[in-house]
């Protein structure tokens, strides 16, 4: 799967590692809907960390389609929250 993490660049996550990626989206989308930013902060960075962790970068010519997107690292919710209601 290729995940964009906004700002920041594209990453190849193998297929055994998605379990552990989906399970830390839902954590943050838990946390999003809950309106806790300090939460959705810890969420997002987890997150962002194990994406880099487990991924390989994707070169920048590469037109693959990602099928995930992340905020960037230090997203406050009100910048999730937009970009999850396609105000970004």
């Amino acid at each position: 799967m290729i995940v964009r993490v906004l700002g920041e660049g594209r990453y190849e996550v193998p297929s055994e590692a998605l379990p552990g990626i989906e399970a830390l989206d839902e954590t943050l989308g838990a946390a999003v809907d809950a309106g806790d930013e300090p939460a959705m902060t810890s969420a997002l960075a987890g997150l962002i960390a194990a994406i880099r962790a487990a991924g390989t970068a994707v070169a920048p010519d590469d037109l693959r389609v990602s099928e995930l997107v992340v905020p960037h690292e230090g997203s406050s919710l009100d910048e999730v929250v937009g970009l999850l209601a396609g105000d970004t």
